[in-house]
């Protein structure tokens, strides 16, 4: 009877211990690596009983041996489950063995696989092997004893009545509910927390064999770049591609950067390629520290992936990169090849991450993986070393090889319009071209003539950077039918409703006049789609305000020129040019409007291109000098957009509509008086002027609000009100005109 009690205890029942399992539970524990799940009939306790015509057994010997004989069921469940983890044998019978989601066997039935489950199963097998040197150890000692009694066996096995039970549920937990990966770490991870020691270590074991993979894949990721996660167990995912293109602008220059992302793997796994699953993060492990790894893995990618067409400068000094210069062989038509930096074309993977640094990463996660537990803070204490590492050597690459302060200048340059040489030539030049609606296929054409002409006067060879700059006219910007001929003809209805216009509102159709500027590996990986379109929007903002500065002074320029002559017409014969004198009176008013409209623009522009801009633009130079970390730029350079975007008032749709209205009203009044000579229009200009008066005092009313008083907008926004108030004229006036109709502009020329 002892030694049929010993097979039981190994799962082996007969005559004596009868299984009482499913015929299905049966079959799948005798043909272990079958498909067993154990799941059918929802069976959680011991099937194993002892048989009903053993009478020669006492109560209490049968019921000591039904509870000795249920760890050999629990142990024969516990063996299938680790024997069907650990068989590979059914990959080769897979239909498609690269699917990461499910494999299919001969049988029709579909079988996930899972490496962690593998090895909780390896844990498993060694407990099993503890309790089969047990039962062995009870057989021997039972052998030895010349009266075998049943409390040997129940003395030899006592510590595993509270092993094999829960590790049981454990393993029918998993199977029923197909945990894997992540989440079954968190399930190990949960169960740790139990009053029974041994137990208690039991589990860490499994959880122990768990983090092996789990280091394994950090390893893999984190040391080479690449995801081993053939079942999507790991926490870090590779992003679908329909929701790369889901997540895309319908933009044409997002067309453009697609493209670019389909030739260049290492681009497209920077931005497109991969991210953190919540599902498989265990809960132990902060998203801040995910994301560390998924920032690492993707920076160790680009390192070790460098781009074969990558155009890079040795490494120098950083001071130094800014400074240097080369000639340009032809920088006429910006939208031409970009010229490139001196190419490095046999860069390897070494130079960009020395193999030390990969050694060092190395040995930390070794350590971590040796651990015999694991300690949440020297992993993240590791992750942060690691990630350090990472951007350092990003850091590295973009900001000295690829120099990227010289492109951050370039940018500022004619994104920011801080080369006002060249866009004034380029406005004078294309002057009398928007004085005419676009045409819709030649517009960017036509354009490109004056920007060449205004590129070859100002330009100089040793701006390598103008040809990576290109003129467009985006096609949703497009308005043929507004021109300056539809704005010197506007009704009092139009002019009213001019308050509530969209913020879509163009000044003219030439308002879709855009830049575009290419970028090169690595430093897409900076200059983002997001990044240039940002960019892009204050370009397009600035150069309507510098284009309405510019006819306002050319309006000013023309008028004063004819005054003069007038008045050397009247000195020469005083009795007979009397209309002449009169025509110059009259016309007062208006130039005192035009001033004030002037007055203005002005300190509008100054206010943007000095406090903004140039502000702004100290503050990321000192970052970018003391910073030596690509993600810490990467969030000063979104901070310096923010602020140019935040402090120009682009970001508050009330008064981006005001300003483009009053940019309106002025290009309305330039050329209305341009005309008033021939065809006096005097009510037309006592409509514009009346609705100039009302949104410069709106405007100043809204930015002296409280609610911009305490953003960050307040230091450089009070400069600008002083300005605007230095005599108290806006003060005065802003709670007079919304009420009172309109100012005259007589008055409004005299306080100015």
């Amino acid at each position: 009877m002892l030694h049929e009690l010993l097979l039981a205890l190994l799962g082996f029942t007969g005559d004596f211990v009868l299984d009482a399992s499913p015929p299905r539970r049966r079959a799948a524990s005798q043909e272990a690596g079958g498909d067993g799940d154990g799941d059918g009939d929802g069976e959680v306790g011991p099937a194993f009983r002892l048989a009903p015509d053993l009478t020669f057994l006492q109560p209490s010997e049968r019921t000591a041996i039904e509870r000795l004989i249920s760890l050999g069921f629990y142990y024969r469940e516990l063996n299938r489950f680790a024997t069907e983890s650990r068989d590979l044998s059914w990959i080769q019978s897979s239909v498609d063995v690269s699917s990461p989601h499910s494999d299919k066997t001969q049988k029709g039935k579909v079988r996930k696989g899972s490496v962690y489950r593998r090895a909780i199963a390896n844990g498993i097998t060694e407990i099993l092997s503890v309790y089969r040197s047990a039962v062995l150890q009870v057989e021997q000692n039972l052998l030895s004893d010349p009266l075998p009694i049943l409390a040997t066996v129940t003395h030899g096995l006592n510590k595993f009545e509270v092993l094999l039970p829960p590790l049981y549920e454990l393993v029918m937990e998993i199977e029923q509910k197909d945990i894997k990966g992540g989440q079954l770490l968190n399930l190990l991870h949960k169960r740790c927390h139990c009053g029974v020691p041994e137990l208690q270590s039991c589990i860490q074991r499994l959880l122990w064999h768990g983090h092996q993979v789990m280091f394994n894949q950090l390893t893999s990721w984190m040391v080479y770049g690449i995801l081993q996660d053939q079942y999507s167990e790991f926490f870090i995912r590779r992003q679908d591609d329909r929701d790369g293109e889901n997540e895309s602008s319908q933009r044409d220059v997002s067309d453009k950067f697609k493209q670019k992302l389909a030739k260049d793997t290492s681009l497209a796994s920077w931005h497109t390629g991969f991210h953190v699953s919540l599902d498989m993060l265990p809960e132990y492990i902060h998203m801040r520290v995910a994301e560390s790894i998924l920032f690492a893995g993707k920076a160790i990618r680009v390192l070790r992936n460098p781009s074969p067409g990558a155009t890079l400068q040795e490494p120098v000094n950083q001071s130094q990169n800014s400074k240097g210069s080369h000639g340009m062989q032809s920088f006429v038509g910006g939208s031409g090849a970009p010229k490139e930096l001196p190419s490095f074309s046999n860069i390897s993977a070494e130079e960009l991450l020395p193999q030390t640094e990969a050694d060092k990463i190395d040995v930390m996660l070794k350590e971590l993986k040796h651990s015999s537990e694991f300690h949440k803070r020297p992993f993240e204490s590791a992750v942060g070393s690691i990630r350090t590492i990472a951007a350092n050597h990003l850091w590295q690459l973009v900001v000295v090889r690829a120099d990227l302060n010289g492109h951050l200048k370039a940018l500022k340059d004619y994104f920011l319009l801080a080369k006002g040489d060249f866009f004034q030539c380029f406005l004078e030049e294309s002057r009398q071209l928007m004085r005419l609606p676009p045409r819709q296929s030649t517009a960017e054409a036509d354009l490109m003539i004056p920007f060449q002409l205004a590129a070859l006067k100002t330009i100089g060879e040793e701006d390598k950077y103008f040809t990576r700059v290109s003129l467009r006219m985006l096609s949703y910007g497009m308005k043929s039918s507004t021109s300056q001929k539809d704005l010197q003809k506007p009704n009092a209805s139009e002019l009213s409703s001019q308050g509530k216009a969209t913020s879509e509102i163009a000044l003219d159709g030439w308002d879709s006049i855009a830049l575009e500027y290419s970028v090169d590996w690595p430093l897409q990986l900076f200059f983002t789609p997001d990044v240039l379109s940002k960019y892009r929007k204050v370009f397009q903002y600035l150069i309507r305000l510098k284009r309405t500065q510019m006819e306002l002074e050319k309006s000013w320029a023309a008028v004063m020129h004819k005054d003069h002559a007038d008045f050397s017409e009247y000195c020469k014969d005083r009795k007979n040019n009397s209309a002449t004198q009169l025509r110059r009176q009259r016309s007062k008013p208006l130039w005192r409007v035009r001033e004030h409209m002037a007055f203005l623009i002005r300190n509008l522009q100054f206010y943007i291109q000095v406090d903004v801009i140039e502000s702004q633009w100290n503050v990321l130079q000192s970052h970018v000098q003391d910073s030596h970390d690509f993600t810490e730029l990467v969030s000063f350079h979104q901070e310096y957009l923010s602020a140019l975007i935040s402090q120009s008032f682009l970001d508050i749709g009330s008064v981006s509509r005001i300003l483009d209205s009053i940019m309106k009203l002025c290009l309305q009044f330039c050329w209305s008086i341009e005309q008033y000579e021939t065809r006096p229009n005097i009510s037309e200009i006592d409509h514009i002027t009346e609705e100039f008066n009302k949104k410069s005092n709106s405007l100043y009313t809204i930015l002296r609000s409280s609610r911009l008083a305490g953003s960050q907008r307040a230091p450089f926004l009070r400069q600008f009100l002083m300005r605007l108030n230095f005599n108290s004229f806006f003060e005065t006036t802003a709670r007079g005109v919304m009420n009172s109709g309109r100012l005259r502009p007589s008055t409004a020329g005299a306080q100015l």
